[in-house]
């Protein structure tokens, strides 16, 4: 559909779009608050971006060239187009996701319905979890550091972690929580981490003993930083992408080895945030101190691993939580006297970081 789009300016042309729109809304935000639109424009406008983004992520051109992991995922699905059998047992769902799919859909609509997948389970969450002001969360979210990336080219990664947040948006439906985690992990199963950190919220859920930890796990990641990566390695964690950790080769700025000072400050954004809204401030919403605590777990997971090659695979195992983090509680309670305004600095500051990422690479 958009083969008409040269594919060294497809990437630029989604960041640049986003700029606008973040622009638009920072101008709104100063001048008219939260009350941008009425509530069944805001509901068009949230639909509206939902599609356009789907549409345009989805029906992209098929190339291993730009998107680099849709090549390998175009020759598997063509594979099984032509007759190949399942021979992984290793995130088993996918295969047979792949192979349903390549016997009644083109590769072209294959990669729609993964995009369709990605982006519409954050699109239910935060409406979920916001009604009617889920537009801003949903304009966070398609904006932040990985999404792009992990839409394109990690896609498989990418759906597991949209359906990790669309069965935490479960808060009190257990079966369908407890099913989308599982469907997650069967996915892919570096879901593992963030299911982990899951499971230890619900039997421990003090925010600040969590943050202790995020921090005590820096000078251990410092000191004992190189024997970790081969440790992990040894035990067999995460399977195949265990290799990760200790691989050499790198495809970009992203995937180069050493203590990331730069990966560190990025997360520790979403860390301050918690610790301001949950400590500072007294937010009480249980849903936001789950969410805060499995991010500092699984962020904290990283923080050992952070010298190792592609560590930001790891990174995004915490770092797709980030914009619910750091922008959740503006909706659910008031915290500044111009909060509008202070939204509209935040959300600035979230998508310029994203943005200058986009410019250096």
């Amino acid at each position: 559909m958009f083969d008409f789009i040269p594919l060294e300016f497809y990437t630029p042309i989604y960041y640049n779009t986003m700029l606008i729109i973040v622009l638009f809304a920072f101008i709104q935000l100063q001048t008219k608050g939260y009350i941008i639109l009425n509530s069944k424009k805001r509901e068009y406008a949230s639909f509206l971006l939902l599609l356009a983004v789907t549409l345009y992520m989805g029906l992209r051109p098929i190339s291993g060239k730009y998107f680099v992991d849709m090549g390998m995922y175009n020759y598997e699905f063509e594979q099984y187009a032509s007759g190949a059998e399942i021979t992984k047992t290793r995130d088993l769902l996918w295969s047979v996701f792949m192979k349903l799919c390549s016997g009644i859909m083109t590769a072209q609509l294959f990669f729609l319905l993964c995009a369709t997948l990605y982006i519409l389970p954050l699109y239910i969450a935060s409406k979920k979890w916001l009604g009617v002001d889920r537009y801003f969360l949903f304009l966070m979210l398609i904006t932040s550091l990985s999404f792009w990336a992990y839409g394109t080219n990690g896609i498989r990664n990418g759906i597991a972690t949209s359906i990790f947040v669309l069965g935490l948006s479960f808060f009190k439906h257990k079966y369908w929580k407890y099913s989308l985690l599982a469907v997650s992990y069967l996915i892919h199963g570096s879901m593992l981490i963030p299911i982990a950190a899951f499971v230890l919220t619900l039997f421990y859920k003090n925010p600040k003993h969590y943050l202790f930890g995020w921090l005590l796990v820096i000078p251990i990641s410092l000191i004992f930083g190189g024997l970790l990566e081969p440790f992990f390695m040894s035990l067999g964690f995460g399977g195949d992408r265990a290799g990760y950790l200790t691989m050499n080769e790198f495809d970009d700025q992203f995937s180069s080895t050493g203590f990331r000072w730069d990966f560190l400050v990025y997360s520790m954004a979403a860390v301050y945030a918690g610790y301001y809204f949950i400590v500072k401030r007294k937010f009480k919403d249980t849903k936001y101190i789950q969410l805060f605590n499995i991010y500092v777990s699984a962020n904290a997971f990283w923080i050992l691993v952070i010298r190792a090659s592609y560590s930001n695979r790891f990174a995004y195992l915490s770092w797709f939580l980030m914009a619910v983090i750091i922008f959740y509680p503006f909706f659910k309670k008031q915290f500044f006297k111009k909060q509008q305004k202070v939204l509209a600095y935040i959300i600035i500051l979230y998508f310029g970081f994203t943005y200058s990422m986009f410019l250096i690479k």
